[in-house]
């Protein structure tokens, strides 16, 4: 990935945008980007409209990481996406790696909505039909989406000093959703027990389907998991309902 850095590693072209920034007042945002002037502009920062344009900028770079991936990513790259200029994005994002980290977050949240629009349905299905639901639709989900967040964890395994935060965040991402599909008679406890049990064996089965592209193998460990979420949901009468 090109992390769009110059020689001293701060971000590329960062030192032109701040002080092009302090000339104008605008915190380095272009002019046709900032439609009033940098000054204007500068004074919207947390505004809705400020907000509004930053999660715009976001939604498209989120865009191209899906059709395009990881490799070459840079500020510039990113900036030709969002129809904008590195500065620009500067201006919004503390550097590529912020940028990346929720563009990556963006991705992961498709994939949780694509998941609770799958599992939403009758409140009688049990535990395992709707971790199987889950399943489907990491199978059948776009394949950019599926590549660009396998290699996010793949950089986050081989730098996590510098990347560690795209894979650092994602169980709080996915957690709160698997812990919603568990019974909700369960204690809290109980629930985030099984979803960190449920996140671990589905992660470990990408990897797995990633890896060796052994399908059938994958298929049999989902129906040994799904067993043994039929079994805890049975024990609810040996434990009182806990």
């Amino acid at each position: 990935m090109n992390d769009g850095t110059t020689g001293d590693g701060s971000p590329e072209g960062e030192g032109q945008g701040e002080s092009e920034g302090r000339r104008r007042g605008g915190g380095g945002a272009d002019a046709s980007d900032a439609e009033a002037g940098g000054a204007g502009y500068r004074r919207s920062a947390g505004s809705p409209r400020g907000e509004a344009r930053k999660k715009d900028l976001l939604e498209r770079v989120t865009d191209d990481l899906a059709a395009n991936g990881l490799v070459d990513f840079s500020l510039r790259r990113a900036a030709r996406a969002a129809g904008t200029t590195h500065k620009v994005l500067l201006y919004h994002f503390d550097g590529v790696e912020d940028l990346l980290r929720q563009a990556v977050g963006g991705l992961r949240d498709r994939r949780i909505a694509n998941a609770l629009a799958a599992v939403a349905g009758p409140p009688e299905r049990s535990l395992g039909d709707r971790v199987r639901e889950v399943w489907r639709v990491l199978v059948e989900e776009e394949p950019g989406l599926s590549l660009v967040l396998d290699q996010a964890m793949g950089l986050a395994m081989y730098d996590r000093a510098r990347y560690g935060d795209l894979s650092r965040h994602a169980s709080g991402q996915y957690l709160p959703f698997l812990m919603s599909v568990c019974p909700q008679r369960w204690t809290g406890q109980r629930r985030v027990e099984v979803a960190e049990m449920i996140l671990a064996t589905l992660r470990g089965f990408l990897l797995e389907r990633s890896a060796s592209g052994d399908d059938a193998g994958v298929a049999a460990g989902l129906e040994a998991l799904v067993r043994a979420l039929d079994r805890e949901e049975a024990a609810d009468g040996a434990q009182g309902g806990a």
